[in-house]
């Protein structure tokens, strides 16, 4: 573990806005929580007992509890997706204060795994049917040599990218459109339609960053978009190349999946009256 400075340094309470509810047993409790991806096979619990960030976070949260917890989230992502604010909701079985969730979970929860606020939410809140929107942000180290850090934190890009081409590209995907382009293979949504409300891709120095929100996702649609601006970012095809590929309705006319490591679930949004703080999308490195 390293080594935590406490001389002059702010409380928990200062940084994060933790609930001050009072959480008694049977309330239903939401988490935000953010995660390195790079070493779990996804978000979800497998019976095969592979790494997931599933598993670490109930049985982190168990060990608290002192009896089994159950977690449902706003979205599974996939191996080496990354998110600096997943949402989870679970019960409280036992009498626990938000700052014991927090603080608690995360002395059990290994580095790569950490809760940033706890709070008590209505009986009916759901992590994932609540919500309104998703916001995913993809970064990409665009530079001519490879990093020698974050190998698991952003997608090395070599060939100098143009983003005011991809960008100009990314507006066609806006609207509610049919996204079977967009969509991996082993997807099991019931529909392929998607509401894109923005998406952009912008440069801070040396990354390359394409964020988009929309009502829910398809799996890998993010990740199928990014490699399709690339082919765009790196001359190979006009903007207008997207638009075609979207109406094709066919995987194979879209480019190819890009790389787990630049993708971060950076917000997931709700109605104000359920209380989800807004913190700062991240990653960290990309805030001011």
């Amino acid at each position: 573990m390293p080594h935590q400075y406490s001389a002059n340094s702010e409380s928990v309470e200062s940084v994060y806005p933790l609930s001050s509810l009072a959480l008694t047993p049977g309330k239903r409790v939401a988490l935000l929580l953010g995660y390195e991806g790079a070493k779990y096979h996804g978000w979800q619990a497998q019976n095969s007992g592979v790494a997931s960030v599933q598993a670490e976070l109930e049985r982190a949260l168990s060990k608290v509890a002192d009896q089994p917890i159950q977690v449902v989230c706003a979205g599974r992502t996939d191996a080496g997706v990354n998110a600096t604010q997943q949402v989870v909701h679970f019960e409280n079985p036992p009498s626990r204060s938000p700052h014991s969730w927090v603080m608690g979970a995360n002395h059990f929860l290994p580095d790569d795994i950490a809760i940033q606020w706890a709070g008590g939410v209505a009986d009916d809140f759901h992590a994932r049917y609540t919500a309104t929107s998703r916001v995913y942000r993809y970064v990409i180290y665009n530079h001519p040599v490879k990093p020698a850090w974050a190998h698991g934190s952003v997608t090395w890009i070599h060939p100098r990218l143009e983003e005011h081409r991809m960008h100009v590209a990314a507006q066609f995907l806006l609207g509610e459109n049919d996204f079977t382009s967009f969509r991996g293979s082993d997807c099991q949504s019931h529909t392929p339609f998607r509401n894109v409300s923005r998406v952009s891709v912008t440069r801070k120095a040396d990354l390359v960053i394409v964020e988009i929100e929309a009502n829910a996702f398809l799996h890998h649609m993010v990740r199928n978009i990014v490699g399709t601006l690339l082919q765009v970012g790196m001359g190979k095809q006009e903007p207008e190349w997207v638009k075609e590929v979207l109406g094709a309705k066919k995987r194979c006319k879209a480019g190819v999946t890009a790389p787990a490591s630049g993708l971060y679930l950076v917000k997931v949004r709700y109605p104000k009256d359920c209380a989800i703080p807004d913190l700062p999308f991240g990653p960290f490195f990309l805030q001011d």
